[in-house]
């Protein structure tokens, strides 16, 4: 297997410091995930060394509203220098805004025509920006059943019919095969069908939302198609360690992950 293997900072390692947590991850040989960075110490950041593989790309409005998808370019934009700075190769941005605990600040619970127009011009405004700046915006799938309730067009074949549409470098596909699961399932012929599109891969077993290995999802078994596929970019590990917040917990977990892809 020839993929880059990354975890989420945000979720491991709950009881240090931000800085350390990325440290630690670093020091595994993994890059690290990111999600909002405003008030974090970017200079601390950058000074570890680690290597950054993703992003938050906005941090208001929602792509699918024409009242609102003005705030998702703008705060895009505002992201922009930092990403720069970190050498983030992927912004992630959500069919809606996301609030507390990803609930939806807005909660729709039926798509329309129009949702689709603006969220297919809102993706096309964001390549353009991401092709100025030279950063990707990555649109991530989300399940609506557990985490995310009242969020419109985040099912993985919504996200990847917006994306396609658009057909643009500068914008991709964040396939989150966690939320995917839940959703929908049937996930080796989704990672075929989405694999032109693709920007990066997250992953998490299901339930719990922990290592591979810890539920349903076999992911050796996921590895070997996207081997198969020729997938060879990052395939970050969005997941909390089974064990607990400690840093025993925190190391296996991240074993865990990378026995499931490099194995």
């Amino acid at each position: 297997m020839s993929f880059r293997l990354a975890a989420c900072a945000e979720m491991l390692y709950g009881e240090l410091p931000l800085t350390e947590r990325v440290k630690r991850i670093h020091e595994q040989g993994f890059e690290v995930e990111l999600w909002d960075t405003r008030g974090r110490d970017i200079a601390a950041l950058v000074a570890t060394g680690a290597r950054f593989s993703s992003m938050s790309g906005y941090f208001g409005g929602s792509l699918t509203d024409p009242a609102s998808a003005n705030e998702v370019l703008a705060s895009a934009e505002k992201l922009i220098p930092v990403a720069l700075e970190l050498g983030i190769e992927r912004m992630v941005v959500h069919p809606a805004e996301l609030g507390e605990g990803g609930r939806a600040v807005r909660p729709v619970h039926r798509s329309t025509g129009e949702m689709w127009l603006t969220g297919a011009r809102s993706l096309e405004r964001l390549a353009a920006l991401g092709e100025k700046h030279g950063v990707v915006f990555a649109l991530e799938n989300l399940n609506t059943v557990l985490d995310h309730p009242g969020i419109p067009l985040a099912r993985a074949k919504d996200t990847l019919a917006l994306v396609s549409a658009v057909n643009h470098p500068n914008v991709r596909m964040m396939l989150d095969l966690y939320h995917a699961q839940i959703g929908e399932g049937n996930l080796i012929e989704l990672i075929r069908a989405a694999l032109p599109w693709i920007g990066e891969i997250q992953v998490a077993d299901v339930p719990g939302r922990c290592e591979p290995g810890t539920g349903e999802i076999n992911y050796h078994v996921i590895a070997s198609a996207l081997g198969k596929a020729g997938y060879d970019g990052v395939v970050g590990l969005e997941a909390q360690a089974a064990g607990g917040a400690g840093l025993e917990a925190g190391d296996t977990a991240l074993a865990a992950f990378r026995a499931a892809f490099e194995s």
